[in-house]
């Protein structure tokens, strides 16, 4: 099953089994955005749970895989000024450099290529912009039986279990970490802003 198949039949469901869990780490994320007006992507906007919790002032671009997912986002973003696109996190529809900032809430986990989504995010992060990353990581060397165990099916059906994020950003030297602080779960899920070099 794709992923695009996956999400298209989640996508009702997906609400209830994030939203509530969710939203406190989201809305301490997204206060790290800049006051200052610009263009900032939601890559993997899904459903639109980040779009309630967001200032007015900037220009929003959500991408996501899948329509089905978009078009629940659109009713949550009419207090702002939002653009849907559907598109590949593995090859964003955008020039370099631009966005002012990127929220990336629970897309690493979950697209295949979870190296190329974070190059991509960089590629199109203006120099000085900040990404705010929220998403479950393993740490290096952390055991985790359970979670190794049960990722190929995981990763088939929604997300990935086994995502070393310092894996991830030694591999994109155009980011530098700014913040990296436990978020839910006992620090699976992990609060991560980055800044483009």
């Amino acid at each position: 099953m794709g992923l695009q198949h996956s999400y298209w039949l989640i996508a009702p469901f997906y609400d209830l089994a994030i939203e509530r869990t969710t939203r406190s780490p989201r809305q301490r994320s997204l206060a790290a955005l800049p006051a200052t007006p610009g263009r900032v992507l939601l890559a993997g906007v899904g459903t639109g749970l980040d779009l309630p919790h967001l200032p007015a002032q900037h220009r929003y671009v959500g991408v996501d895989l899948t329509g089905a997912m978009l078009r629940r986002s659109l009713p949550r973003a009419r207090h702002l000024d939002f653009t849907a696109v559907q598109g590949d996190m593995h090859r964003l529809p955008f020039p370099d450099g631009s966005f002012d900032a990127v929220i990336a809430h629970l897309i690493l986990a979950v697209v295949p290529q979870p190296a190329l989504c974070l190059a991509e995010i960089s590629r199109v992060l203006k120099p000085g912009g900040e990404a705010l990353i929220l998403d479950k990581f393993l740490r290096r060397q952390q055991k985790a039986p359970l979670r190794r165990l049960l990722n190929p099916l995981a990763r088939r059906i929604a997300t990935r279990l086994d995502v070393v994020f310092e894996d991830l950003l030694d591999g994109e030297p155009g980011l530098a970490l700014r913040e990296d602080s436990p978020a839910l779960a006992g620090g699976w899920f992990r609060r991560i802003r980055l800044v483009r070099r």
